[in-house]
C-alpha cells in the first residue's frame, strides 16, 4: 500500500479526543485510593499483612546506594495477583491509563531501607523479596508492618506507577516458590556476568519484564558483584542489554529492500516507524504536546527530543529520550531479527495531551512492538516518507530536520532509491 493511501482518513476528531480525555481525567483514582484504604483495614491482622500474594517487587533509588526494597501485593483478597504485574498482556487487554493507575494503586508496597549489597541475601526481608522476584508465579507472603500505609501514587517516565507504601519490619514466605530451571542455572553460576545471564534468559523465552525483576532483586551477575538494582535502572539496563544482543544478530544480515512505514497508537501516543534500506542506524524522535505530562504548559510549543546510534551502537548515555529510547530500539530490533534483516530506522513518537499520566516505558515498548502487527505502507525514499508523514505531525518538516540527524540527511550509510 502506498503511504499516501495508508494515511488517508487518519485525521483525528480532536473534539472527540478532548471529550475522552476529560472523562479519563476524573477523580476515579482518588476515589479508588479510599477503597484501597478500606481494603487495608480488612486485610491487615494486627501489624501483619498475612496471606498477601506478591506478584512483583520494587526497588527505589532516591538515596542510592541506600535503597528502598519493597514487595508489592494487592489489597483485595479476591484479586488475581498476576494481573497486577507489569507485562505486555496489558496492551493485549487494551488497558487504558486509568486502568493501569487503578491496578497499581491497588498494590501495597511493603518496603524497608537497605544497602544495595545483596550477594548472599537469602534470609529475612531481602531473602523474601528475592524469592518473589525469581519465582515464575505470584508468591504467598506474610509481611510485618510498622504503622499505617501512606496513601499515595508515585508516577515515573520509566517505571510503572506504584501506590500506597508501608514500612515493613520483616517478611516470611507462606509457600515454597517455584523457580524455573533457567533462573536456577543463572543463580548457581558464580562467575556469569549479568549481561550474559540476561541474554541467556531472554533466549530461553523470558520477556524483559521478568528479567528486569530478577536483575532488580540482585539475583544476576557474579556472586560477589550482585547488588539490588533500582527498578527504574533495571528496566533500561535489560532493554539495553537485550537490544545489544539483537543488534549483534543482524550485524551481517541483508538490508530491507524498500522503505516501509508502520504505525500504531496507544495510551495517547502515536508511533511511526520508518525502515529504510541501509546498515543499522536508529533514531528516536519524540514530539511532546503542550499540555501533555512532560510538557505541561498548555499554551506552549511542542518539545522535541532525539537520540540516535550508528551500526556499532551507543557508547554514551542517552541524554534526551532516556528509557523510551532503549524500549523502542528493542522493539524494532526484535522485528528485524525475526526477519533476519537490518535497516536504517527512525521512530517518531508523538505524545499527545491524551497522555495525561506517565505509566512507564512498557507502553513505548508495546506500542512499537505492535506497530508491526499490520501491513506496512511503502514509499519511494526515506526522505519522501518523512515529508509525507510531516503532514500528519504537529510540527513542520523544517523543525524535524533541525532536530533529527536522519531527517536532516547527514546519516552515514542510508541508501536512497
Amino acid at each position: 500500500m502506498r503511504l499516501d493511501e495508508f494515511i488517508e482518513g487518519f485525521e483525528r476528531d480532536e473534539a472527540a479526543e478532548r471529550r475522552r480525555l476529560a472523562r479519563e481525567k476524573s477523580y476515579a483514582i482518588t476515589d479508588h485510593l479510599e477503597t484501597v484504604e478500606r481494603q487495608f483495614e480488612e486485610t491487615v491482622q494486627g501489624e501483619s499483612l498475612f496471606g498477601a500474594t506478591a506478584p512483583e517487587i520494587f526497588v527505589g533509588q532516591s538515596e542510592y546506594p541506600r535503597v528502598s526494597a519493597g514487595v508489592l501485593a494487592p489489597m483485595a483478597r479476591d484479586a488475581d495477583p498476576a494481573a497486577f504485574a507489569t507485562s505486555g498482556a496489558w496492551y493485549e487487554q487494551g488497558l487504558g491509563i486509568d486502568d493501569v493507575l487503578t491496578r497499581r494503586t491497588s498494590l501495597l508496597n511493603s518496603s524497608r531501607p537497605t544497602r544495595v549489597e545483596a550477594a548472599d541475601a537469602w534470609e529475612g526481608f531481602l531473602g523474601v523479596q528475592r524469592e518473589v522476584a525469581i519465582a515464575d508465579r505470584p508468591v504467598d507472603v506474610e509481611v510485618d508492618l510498622d504503622g499505617r500505609p501512606e496513601l499515595d501514587l508515585s508516577v515515573d517516565d520509566i517505571a510503572t506507577p506504584t501506590g500506597p507504601r508501608a514500612r515493613a519490619t520483616d517478611a516470611t514466605l507462606a509457600e515454597n516458590p517455584h523457580v524455573p530451571q533457567p533462573v536456577q542455572k543463572t543463580l548457581s553460576d558464580d562467575d556469569w556476568a549479568a549481561e550474559g545471564a540476561m541474554t541467556y534468559l531472554y533466549r530461553r523465552g523470558f520477556d524483559v519484564y521478568e528479567i528486569n525483576t530478577i536483575l532488580s532483586a540482585g539475583a544476576l551477575g557474579r556472586t560477589e558483584q550482585r547488588r539490588l538494582v533500582p527498578t527504574r535502572w533495571s528496566i533500561t539496563a535489560v532493554d539495553d542489554a537485550v537490544g545489544a544482543y539483537q543488534r549483534g544478530r543482524i550485524r551481517s544480515s541483508s538490508s530491507v529492500d524498500q522503505v516501509e512505514v508502520w504505525q500504531n497508537s496507544y495510551l495517547g501516543n502515536d508511533y511511526w516507524v520508518v525502515l529504510a534500506p541501509g546498515d543499522w542506524e536508529f533514531e528516536l524522535l519524540e514530539l511532546k504536546a503542550p499540555g501533555s505530562i512532560w510538557n505541561p504548559e498548555p499554551d506552549g510549543q511542542y518539545h522535541l527530543a532525539a537520540d540516535r546510534e550508528g551500526s556499532e551502537g551507543r557508547t554514551g548515555y542517552v541524554e534526551e529520550t532516556a528509557g523510551a529510547y532503549h524500549a523502542a530500539r528493542l522493539a524494532v530490533l526484535e522485528e528485524l531479527a525475526e526477519r533476519d534483516r537490518q535497516a536504517t530506522c527512525l521512530v517518531i513518537r508523538h505524545a499527545r495531551d491524551a497522555y495525561w499520566a506517565p505509566v512507564g516505558v512498557w507502553q513505548v515498548r508495546e506500542g512499537v512492538r505492535h506497530a508491526f502487527d499490520e501491513t506496512p505502507a511503502t514509499a519511494e525514499t526515506f526522505h519522501g516518507a518523512v515529508a509525507t508523514l510531516a503532514d500528519q505531525l504537529p510540527v513542520s518538516l523544517s523543525a524535524l530536520r533541525r532536530k533529527s540527524t536522519l531527517v536532516a540527511g547527514v546519516q552515514s550509510r542510508l541508501r536512497e532509491y
